[in-house]
């Protein structure tokens, strides 16, 4: 689920960041390549394909450009080769100042994009060159900075950077920064320079620099963790990922493009803790909330602590009875009442103590295992972080950035701890 919208993104950095992180010459250099009528004509070592796809991955965009345009004739149902291709024309694009021929050539990359997804390619690549292009070429510049000369001098880096001139590009992002102390992208894009040369220390410490400046902005811890990813440093990048979640938790993009990539990559299976509420609980409907009880959790012999789920959908009807006098109560700025964090965590430890008693009680033989999770989520003072990053829904994740401020610990040791654990 994505509560919020993902964040808009600089393409350019970005693509070279995802080429620079996959190697994308080695992770699929060699496929079978289906031909017209369906036949298969299997390329295992195509010494053109092999070198166009490397010096694309090392960000070699103009010398992967004319390699990779003739691949796309020879190999014209090969996904991808076009999507190679449109990646080296969408950057040849952005160093061109004609603007006639840069919407041009933006067309050129969008229909290689095109036939690349008709061919059945389905990468963040494809998708983010085909939403930042329109059919007809056309772009809105970008406005980096209210400062000109910053904004200027960021263009200047832009282009200097697409056209292979890292060192000309790190002194416009230089100068940009000196003209506009707050510019997060000054930093960021210091780093891809530094990314792109394998000088992963450098990149490291421009990436610190733009977390200083915005910490809520996932980007470049992300761009950090892909620098320790391609050193093999797990754990490091490990700690990147999981900083770029919580800065950005309900971005699907952010979780592929981060710690799914490093959980591949260290064969680890991200995950939650498995619970559900055995009481189900309707959304709001003409002030009337109705409560399902899973009958199976009152039966007289039932001696797994499941009767404390009763107490879920008993705790969060109160937070909307009374003219939701107790929601209303907590959150005092809003006027129409939504599931909240409070609500549900309310709901969760009415559950936790329910079991607790029922234990105390001598009524439970064999406790639950979600419930037994549960509970130790709420022991570790874990429990809003779990429901933030494993249950939010819209109304939840409205309260995600507050619960930040206070609790950044907590997201991380859940992260850590659980979701890239292993268990």
């Amino acid at each position: 689920m994505r509560p919020q919208p993902p964040a808009p993104r600089r393409l350019l950095p970005a693509l070279a960041a995802l080429l620079l992180l996959f190697c994308l010459a080695a992770a699929d250099a060699r496929p079978a390549l289906a031909q017209a009528g369906g036949a298969s004509t299997a390329q295992p070592q195509d010494p053109e394909r092999e070198e166009a796809f490397r010096l694309l991955s090392e960000g070699q965009f103009a010398q992967a450009l004319p390699l990779l345009e003739k691949l796309a004739l020879k190999y014209p149902n090969d996904p991808a080769v076009h999507e190679r291709l449109g990646v080296a024309v969408y950057v040849r694009a952005e160093t061109l100042k004609d603007v006639a021929e840069r919407k041009r050539e933006r067309v050129r990359s969008r229909a290689a994009m095109l036939r690349a997804k008709e061919l059945g390619g389905q990468s963040d690549i494809i998708e983010m060159v085909l939403a930042e292009i329109p059919p007809d070429g056309g772009a809105k510049v970008k406005q980096f900075s209210a400062n000109a000369e910053a904004d200027r001098a960021m263009h200047e880096g832009e282009t200097a950077f697409a056209g292979g001139k890292g060192e000309e590009a790190l002194a416009a992002y230089e100068r940009a920064l000196a003209l506009d102390a707050r510019l997060y992208e000054a930093p960021l894009f210091a780093g891809d320079v530094f990314l792109q040369k394998q000088q992963y220390d450098k990149a490291g410490e421009w990436y610190a620099r733009a977390i200083a400046l915005d910490p809520d902005r996932e980007t470049a811890y992300r761009y950090w963790g892909n620098a320790y990813l391609r050193q093999n440093k797990l754990e490091e990048a490990r700690q990147k990922y999981v900083e770029a979640i919580i800065a950005s938790p309900y971005d699907g993009y952010v979780w592929r493009n981060g710690l799914v990539n490093w959980a591949n990559r260290a064969g680890v299976r991200l995950s939650h803790p498995n619970i559900e509420p055995r009481t189900t609980v309707s959304p709001m409907k003409d002030n009337k909330m109705t409560i399902t009880i899973d009958p199976k959790t009152l039966g007289k012999d039932t001696d797994d602590g499941t009767a404390a789920w009763m107490m879920y959908g008993l705790s969060r009807a109160v937070w909307t009875t009374d003219d939701y006098k107790k929601f209303k109560s907590a959150y005092p700025a809003e006027k129409e009442y939504r599931h909240s964090l409070r609500e549900e965590a309310d709901a969760m430890r009415m559950v936790v103590e329910s079991v607790k008693k029922q234990q105390q009680e001598g009524k439970v033989k064999t406790l639950d295992p979600q419930l037994a999770a549960l509970v130790r989520l709420h022991d570790e003072g874990l429990l809003e972080a779990f429901i933030l990053l494993a249950r939010p829904n819209e109304g939840i994740a409205q309260d995600y950035a507050d619960y930040r401020k206070a609790n950044r610990d907590k997201l991380r040791r859940y992260l850590m701890e659980y979701v890239t654990a292993g268990k």
